[in-house]
């Protein structure tokens, strides 16, 4: 019996993907639908050391309320190719109706191209929570208080 919450997310392929396989899961438990480059066939996009390209996916969704797509890196072309998900997580809000589209930098050493089909990254689908802002004259003491980027150290032994 498996705890796993699922969600019903309705997906549209768009007519330039006709011939690619939806999103999907890779394995029974794994977090994350690899998303597919829409790329023509005949036009894989090169990205350059340092460069970014904007590649199209062929799929638009729409997610349920209280929910958000996160569109994370694939771990095996960052650690192969130095390539990532730019403003990872990238953020699908519920509302969103248009074309998933990744935002992916080449920060390794060598050209990297992106072709048809290939699997560039990766949509999560997660609960979301609200705010509801309370504005206050001061917040409550705690002991990290307003200790910021690299204040608990390092390692272990530096706190």
């Amino acid at each position: 019996m498996s705890n796993e919450m699922q969600v019903e997310v309705r997906i549209v392929r768009l007519p330039h993907a006709r011939d690619l396989p939806l999103p999907q899961y890779q394995s029974a438990l794994a977090a994350g639908l690899d998303l597919m480059a829409a790329v023509p066939a005949d036009a894989p996009v090169d990205i350059p050391p340092g460069g970014r390209a904007v590649i199209p996916t062929g799929v638009a969704i729409a997610l349920p309320p209280g929910s958000e797509g996160q569109i994370r890196p694939r771990s095996g072309l960052a650690a192969r190719h130095g390539v990532t998900v730019l403003n990872a997580p990238g953020t699908i809000d519920a509302d969103y109706r248009g074309e998933l589209q990744v935002i992916l930098v080449n920060t390794g050493a060598e050209l990297f191209v992106v072709s048809r089909g290939m699997r560039i990254a990766q949509l999560v689908i997660a609960p979301i929570q609200r705010a509801n802002l309370v504005e206050w004259n001061s917040l409550d003491a705690t002991e990290r208080a307003s200790g910021g980027l690299g204040s608990t150290g390092l390692d272990s032994k530096t706190g």
